[in-house]
């Protein structure tokens, strides 16, 4: 087994990683003054922005939630791994070798998710060049029919998984994987008579997470003598989670951060036809319905921009009516314009496409209606509206329907077009919908575990500062030596960090600053002052660390570093000579001896002041 990672390597892994590159991946990044990106927090749910990315100091802070760290941390949150794990994932992604050190066991615990992620590359290598040999020829007519060309094939990594029972199996077992291995990463399936291919006689759609990853799979049935289900995936592993992947937005990702619009289709085939007619923002559940947990992933690369715009594609049935009632009961979730598309004919993207032409589907995506109004009309769709108690029934289910929608200015409009739908008075409407909207949220149930647990210490952060502008002097100052360490220089920081703080909880982070000196020119002038900080104002050292200065010209960075610390200092001085003034004037006597001490004090003073400006 593999020794311990060389801490050099692991310095220099972090090192050569950008980390708005890695973290870029998984989040829509936007600029946000110098050194400074932010962009929607992977880690909790928010409206707003609060995550922000400091490039240059390799390291990440959410405001909201107080999550940070560096890229390796970030990967081992994001993707629930081991340290070693993690950078071994990174090592990989810039082609960087790692040694380990000899005579360190690497302690496993539970699946090891290298392994398992290593495993299904693999096996998708393998079902994409199965899909070339002569047992495939009915799967390439099978995409051949559906007009998916060869290049299509490659560029969504299709691929054939064969009849036999262990055709994987044994592939991957000569690779080194063992049975246990296979089975955790969902690939091979146990019997009586030990384990066989999951996938046999299929084509084969590797799911991949946003950095390209192949997580899972998912297969479609080809043979008649094939019992099993249209479309099988892989089962939930350490790996694959189906309610937390998207299919196709590895490819999509991009289009969507930059047009600010994600196209939500049914199946694979689906999306390779968007993307084929130019419709390169369409992604898939997999398997499962739309739902909270994709809404986050969709957020985080797509931003928070009310002018963004998602759009659903159902089918005219009723499984897509129950489909479109499920999309808008989450739509709440979006700060961005929700909309459904229906294909003509009852046709899903994919037989659009074979059926009438790449401009067809584009057609589709252009027709759009906002969902609240299909869903308003899929919901009293169902019902016999030539009755009484029909349109009651109908009405029932449409009120909190136009109760919810976003724009409050809509809901009239709404409001009546659904009284002259129903056939009902429009008072008997609104007073339907008034009704939707005045139902009180349920109360929580009681916990009486919760009761009991102590409140937790209130949380040190920038907003637990004194608002003054003392204050404000101090914490720009102490931003400044964190962020811009080197360039305010050692002999600059040695006399900063004995300056007078008169904020308690910066003066911790200042007593830091001074314990961490010695490692200002190691290249982990953070990490160093996080390690002697007290674990209750760690938060707010992350914070110092990434929140954003007044200069915005990254020329002029450390020009203003260096200014504001030499002002902190210069504050001191003016106080210290300030007092020795007021002692001055209490001798009364200019020329005595203690005077002329104090005069010898002022003019030495006054020279460090002048040095402070001019060194």
């Amino acid at each position: 087994m593999a020794g311990r990672i060389k801490a050099s390597d692991v310095e220099e892994v972090k090192r050569r990683t950008n980390i708005a590159d890695l973290v870029g991946d998984y989040v829509a990044l936007k600029n946000a003054g110098i050194d400074s990106m932010k962009g929607l927090c992977p880690f909790h749910d928010e409206r707003s922005p609060s995550f922000h990315v400091r490039p240059t100091l390799g390291y990440f802070h959410c405001f909201g939630c107080s999550e940070s760290g560096d890229a390796i941390s970030f990967v081992q949150k994001m993707d629930h791994l081991s340290f070693a794990e993690a950078v071994e994932r990174l090592a990989s992604r810039i082609s960087y070798q790692l040694t380990y050190e000899e005579g360190f066991e690497r302690r496993e615990e539970g699946p090891n998710r290298a392994r398992l992620l290593a495993a299904n590359q693999a096996a998708s290598d393998f079902y994409r060049g199965q899909l070339m040999g002569e047992e495939a020829t009915t799967a390439r007519t099978f995409l051949s029919q559906r007009g998916f060309d060869e290049a299509s094939w490659e560029l969504f990594g299709v691929g054939y998984a064969p009849r036999g029972w262990d055709g994987l199996t044994s592939h991957l077992r000569k690779q080194g994987f063992t049975p246990q291995e296979l089975v955790q990463a969902g690939l091979v399936s146990e019997g009586q008579r030990g384990i066989y291919d999951r996938f046999r006689g299929r084509v084969v759609w590797p799911i991949r997470d946003t950095s390209g990853q192949t997580l899972g799979f998912g297969a479609r049935k080809l043979y008649d003598d094939d019992n099993g289900p249209k479309y099988l995936n892989t089962p939930e592993t350490p790996v694959y989670h189906k309610s937390r992947v998207l299919y196709g937005l590895d490819l999509a990702k991009k289009a969507i951060s930059r047009g600010r619009r994600a196209v939500i289709v049914e199946g694979y085939t689906d999306v390779m036809a968007c993307h084929l007619a130019g419709i390169d923002d369409a992604i898939a559940t997999c398997g499962t319905a739309f739902g909270k947990d994709h809404i986050s992933m969709l957020r985080r690369v797509m931003g928070d921009d009310a002018a963004a715009e998602v759009i659903f594609t159902f089918d005219p049935d009723e499984a897509g009516q129950k489909a479109a009632l499920r999309a808008f009961g989450e739509e709440q979730r979006f700060t961005a314009q929700t909309y459904a598309a229906v294909a003509p004919d009852g046709y899903d993207p994919a037989d659009l496409r074979l059926h009438k032409g790449d401009e067809a589907v584009r057609e589709l995506f252009d027709k759009k209606v906002p969902l609240f109004e299909f869903a308003l009309r899929q919901a009293i769709a169902r019902f016999d509206l030539n009755s009484v108690e029909g349109r009651v029934s109908a009405l029932r289910q449409a009120a909190p329907i136009v109760a919810g929608i976003k724009d409050s200015g809509m809901r009239p409009g709404y409001t009546r077009e659904l009284a002259r739908m129903l056939g009902l008075e429009l008072r008997e409407v609104q007073h339907a919908v008034r009704n939707t909207q005045r139902q009180p949220a349920p109360e929580p149930e009681y916990a009486p575990q919760e009761a009991q647990r102590e409140p937790e210490p209130p949380r040190v952060s920038l907003s637990t500062l004194r608002r003054d502008p003392a204050v404000w002097l101090e914490r720009d100052a102490i931003m400044a030596m964190i962020q811009q360490g080197p360039s305010v220089g050692s002999e600059l920081l040695s006399q900063a960090v004995t300056a007078q703080v008169t904020e308690p909880h910066l003066r911790v982070v200042r007593d830091a600053l001074h314990t961490a000196l010695p490692s200002l020119e190691g290249g982990a002038w953070v990490e160093s002052i996080l390690e002697a900080t007290p674990p209750s104002h760690q938060g707010l050292v992350r914070e110092l660390a990434i929140a954003s200065m007044p200069q915005r010209d990254p020329a002029l960075l450390p020009e203003y570093a260096r200014e504001v610390v030499i002002s902190l200092l210069d504050r001191d001085l003016v106080s210290l000579k300030q007092e020795l003034l007021a002692r001055m004037q209490r001798i009364g006597d200019p020329m005595s001896e203690q005077s002329r001490r104090v005069q010898e004090q002022l003019a030495a003073l006054e020279h460090a002041r002048r040095g402070l400006r001019h060194d």
